[in-house]
């Protein structure tokens, strides 16, 4: 399984939602990012199962709250270094 840096993450996240790199921080709350909808939720999903192989579960998505749940979630599954 790949493992990124605390700070690619956060890129990763960004790209995701299509927002500019350094906009989001991990405290990042989902109503303040504007990709963050049903859509960009799916994405995300997709994102996590092909780039760490990592499988939501339903808690888990609807858990996802802000940047940081997401970097739990990573952090969790061992795809963050560190």
């Amino acid at each position: 399984m790949e493992t990124i840096k605390p700070h690619d993450a956060l890129t990763w996240i960004s790209g995701i939602f299509e927002e500019p790199p350094g906009r989001i921080a991990a405290a990042t709350r989902r109503h303040e990012i504007a990709g963050w909808d049903s859509l960009g939720t799916l994405s995300l999903i997709a994102a996590l199962d092909e780039r760490f192989d990592i499988n939501l579960s339903e808690s888990d998505i609807e858990g996802m709250q802000s940047v940081d749940d997401i970097l739990a979630i990573l952090r969790r599954h061992g795809a963050i270094e560190g």
